[in-house]
């Protein structure tokens, strides 16, 4: 196979990438109104206890142990770790905070990744990529300004969560094609389960579910189970610089069900940023259409 990516493979990546962000943007939701009466450990780990489970019914008795095989068995646990405890940031962050403030925040790790791809994945990383992490920060800015009237402590927890997105992002670009995606999305899994399962002795409690919240913790695992495998796959067909900038676009879904689920809506400067941030993709997109040719 060419190591010259094809114009439709990368918008296959993007697509993949959009369809991702839009079941991750749900699954915050529905974890910030989870959070209202649950520890955000226990709606984390319920969340990957059914995310696990839900791969070793469907997917263990076709792949076998194909699903558990590994190349990199370090590094996969490394980033299904960074995953973890990032998750966990981002519930504590987000009992605190609306959805799309605490989403804005956390796109400070698509810049890191863009600044970092090219020392440590070796990725070119041209004009338009570099303006559209830059822009893309400026439209983070406007939301998170002073005076925004944000939580001071959720908004360290979503800066907690950017460390542990860096690390997640970078190694799912390197691992993408030594690794099998079922693989990756498995010990992602199965990792989230047993270490946010840890904390259940000290998170367990809150009133008995309801039959919302008990359909509420299924999504949840549903919408990660899903939105990862195709963030995932969608690092197999782009690279790591493309796509970073053009996860601004999760900002639209979670600013769209943080009005229509929670009816918060972001004053006039924050959606400007948002516009902002949905042009920063736009710019990065523009990469697709003038390919360069090699001789």
């Amino acid at each position: 196979m060419s190591t010259q990516q094809t114009s439709a493979e990368l918008l296959r990546g993007v697509f993949l990438l959009l369809a991702g962000l839009f079941l991750l943007a749900g699954m915050d939701a529905a974890t910030k109104i989870l959070t209202v009466h649950y520890e955000a450990p226990l709606v984390v780990a319920m969340r990957y206890i059914v995310h696990c489970l839900l791969m070793i019914v469907f997917l263990a008795p076709t792949q076998g142990r194909k699903l558990i095989q590994t190349r990199r068995t370090g590094l996969v646990l490394i980033r299904a770790a960074a995953l973890a405890v990032t998750s966990i940031f981002i519930g504590l962050a987000l009992h605190r905070m609306p959805v799309a403030e605490t989403t804005s925040i956390t796109f400070l790790a698509p810049l890191l990744v863009v600044l970092l791809a090219r020392p440590i994945l070796g990725e070119h990383i041209g004009i338009l990529r570099w303006a559209a992490a830059i822009t893309g920060f400026c439209g983070v800015l406007l939301i998170v300004r002073p005076g925004s009237g944000l939580d001071p402590g959720g908004m360290v927890f979503a800066l907690c969560a950017v460390g542990g997105l860096v690390v997640y992002f970078l190694l799912s670009r390197a691992l993408a094609h030594t690794e099998q995606t079922l693989s990756l999305l498995f010990y992602t899994a199965l990792v989230g389960a047993i270490g946010c399962g840890a904390f259940l002795p000290w998170s367990w409690g809150g009133p008995v579910p309801t039959r919302w919240e008990l359909l509420l913790f299924l999504l949840i695992g549903t919408a990660s189970a899903l939105g990862h495998f195709l963030l995932t796959a969608a690092y197999r067909h782009a690279p790591a610089s493309l796509l970073a900038p053009m996860s601004y676009l999760q900002l639209l879904w979670a600013g769209l069900l943080g009005w229509l689920v929670f009816g918060h809506v972001p004053d006039h400067l924050s959606v400007l940023g948002m516009v902002v941030i949905t042009v920063s993709g736009g710019i990065s997109a523009l990469k697709l259409h003038h390919p360069k040719s090699k001789h």
